[in-house]
Formats: structure tokens, C-alpha cells, sequence
């Protein structure tokens, strides 16, 4: 069926977003919250709490808007504290009156940051969910504690579909440092992706998530090459546009990739329309030096008050009649 022939109420909206350290205000001696309390050095505040679930649900809502002209139906999260913060998103003004429900499982993550899945519950109805564990250990042999990859099965109008919601681990002790971290991660894929198609060879699968990877790097080119993977984003990465900006070069590590038979076009299922960073511009920064990136909450110490340091990137899937 070709596009003109659908409208907006044949797309489906399927997003991630990295909130970037949306923390709550109380002390969880069981994490390392120490930097977002309100007496801590950021003087992370119940106000300021508020402020960024109120502009993140802001952001959500309007992310795809332009074709679907609906909420998105699924939003992968990633650096959620816990289960409060996800439901004080979900209640915030711009997104209380939508039928959003959510997975999330407590990961061991050293900084006390998980993955989580919400969704309109309306369309999409959960069937069964699980988290697999990385496990990294330091040079020294001790465990290194990073999030679990979520995994959320259900139904899309009555199509099976299975959601892989990653966050693998960060580069901040350099990149080719940390690159095996990443490629375990993205063989912890491999393997379940492997598993689900031995069990249902036709299974549809998206994996979402902040890789800290771009889509050339090899983490990313051997979950494609090995797992039959499509990556709509590797086309938008530019030196002029991302979804994160750092010392002013541009990268793509927040992705959303999927099984080839999205293509199939195939009556009273959903197939892939196009994918694209958003990146409007109430989410960037709208002066000085920097304009243009991310408006972040912090930058170091100093409060700004505005998003995340990621861009939402997001794909649509048209159901077709």
C-alpha cells in the first residue's frame, strides 16, 4: 500500500530518549545519587526536580507528532533512578492525560541509572519482559556494574513485536579503552536475538538504545552484519547534525535498528516508514558558542535548566490495512 493511500492514524510512533540523570531528590544510600540532592553542590531541588520531568514530558509528547499526529506509542528511556521518577514522568503535565504505562526493573548500575520501556497501553499490550545482566569485570578481576538490556514482548495491534532497550557502557575512560565493554554488550545482543529467532525465526525486533557507539563503529556494524539488522540512523550522522554534541563535534551513539522483515509490507502488520533524530530547536541550546547542541540540565556544576545532553532520535512504523 503506498503512503498516500494511509493516514495519520496508520502511524505509529517509536521513540528513545536518554533523560539524561533523572534522579529523584532523596538520598538512595544503595546508589550514587550524592551529586543530584538538594544539598549537594548541584543543589538538585525539588523545584528543579520538577522543572525537568515537566520539560522532558514536554519533549516526549511532541516527538513524531508532525506525521503520527498522536503521542509516540513506545519510548525507550534511558538514566531513569527508579520506578518514581518514571511515574512522576508519566503524571507530569503534558503527559497525564495519555494512557501510559511502563517496565522497568532496578538495575546494578554503579551511578544507580536503569533502562526503562513506557507505552500506550491503548495499542500495545505487554506480554512478558525480562532483563539480562553484562557481565564486566574491571582489569583487576573485580564485577564492573553497568545497566541490564530490557527486554519487553507484546502486542502492536494484535502483531507480536520484541523491544531490546540498551544503554552499554559509556566512554569515559576513553574509547578504544572501553570498546570491549561494548562489544560484549553487543554480543549479549547477538545471543538474544538469536535466541528469539530459533524459537520464531518470522520474530520482529527493534533494539533501541544509547550504545555509546556510533553507527560505524564495530560494535554497531557486527550486531548488523550478524544479526540481519536494518539501522535507519546510519544515513543521518553528519558532521553538522547528531544526537549528541561534545567539544562541538556531533555524534550518533542513540539509535534505533530493527529485523529486515519490517520491510514486508504485508497486510495487518506494521513496516518501517522512515527514522530521525529530534532535534527541534525549544530542545537546543539558542545562543553563544554552543549553540545549537543539546540544552542540558548542568553543564559541570552550573545549572541551565533545560533537557538532556541527547537528542531524542525516533522511526515510524505505518500499519498497513
Amino acid at each position: 500500500m503506498a503512503d498516500q493511500k494511509l493516514n495519520s492514524s496508520d502511524y505509529f510512533t517509536i521513540a528513545f530518549y536518554n533523560l539524561e540523570n533523572l534522579f529523584d531528590t532523596f538520598d538512595d544510600r544503595l546508589t550514587n545519587d550524592n551529586d543530584f540532592l538538594p544539598k549537594s553542590e548541584k543543589r538538585w531541588t525539588e523545584k528543579r526536580y520538577r522543572k525537568k520531568v515537566r520539560k522532558l514530558g514536554y519533549a516526549i509528547s511532541q516527538i513524531g507528532t508532525q506525521t503520527a499526529k498522536k503521542l509516540p506509542t513506545i519510548i525507550g528511556l534511558a538514566e531513569v533512578e527508579n520506578k518514581l521518577v518514571i511515574d512522576d514522568l508519566l503524571n507530569s503535565k503534558f503527559l497525564k492525560d495519555h494512557n501510559y504505562k511502563f517496565v522497568h526493573y532496578d538495575s546494578p548500575d554503579e551511578r544507580g541509572i536503569d533502562v526503562a520501556l513506557i507505552y500506550d497501553e491503548t495499542v500495545f499490550k505487554v506480554e512478558y519482559s525480562e532483563v539480562f545482566p553484562l557481565d564486566l569485570y574491571d582489569e583487576d578481576g573485580n564485577r564492573d556494574y553497568t545497566r541490564d538490556i530490557l527486554l519487553v514482548d507484546g502486542y502492536l495491534n494484535n502483531e507480536n513485536l520484541t523491544f531490546l532497550v540498551n544503554h552499554w557502557p559509556s566512554r569515559h575512560q576513553g574509547e578504544e579503552l572501553t570498546e570491549p565493554n561494548r562489544i560484549l554488550a553487543s554480543d549479549k545482543v547477538q545471543e538474544i536475538i538469536t535466541n528469539l529467532k530459533s524459537s520464531n525465526p518470522d520474530s520482529k525486533i527493534i533494539v533501541m538504545g544509547d550504545f555509546n557507539d556510533g553507527p560505524n563503529n564495530k560494535s554497531i556494524k557486527q550486531l548488523v552484519n550478524k544479526t540481519d539488522l536494518f539501522n535507519p540512523m546510519e544515513s543521518l550522522k553528519s558532521y553538522l547534525r547528531g544526537s549528541l554534541n561534545h567539544r562541538l563535534d556531533w555524534y550518533l551513539f542513540d539509535q534505533i535498528l530493527f529485523t529486515t522483515n519490517f520491510f514486508e509490507y504485508k497486510t495487518n502488520t506494521h513496516s518501517f516508514s522512515k527514522g530521525n533524530i529530534f532535534d527541534s530547536e525549544f530542545l537546543k541550546q539558542y545562543k553563544g558558542k554552543y549553540r545549537g547542541v543539546p540544552f542540558r540540565t548542568y553543564v559541570g556544576l552550573k545549572y541551565k535548566g533545560g533537557y538532556s545532553d541527547h537528542f531524542p532520535v525516533f522511526i515510524h512504523l505505518k500499519r498497513i490495512l
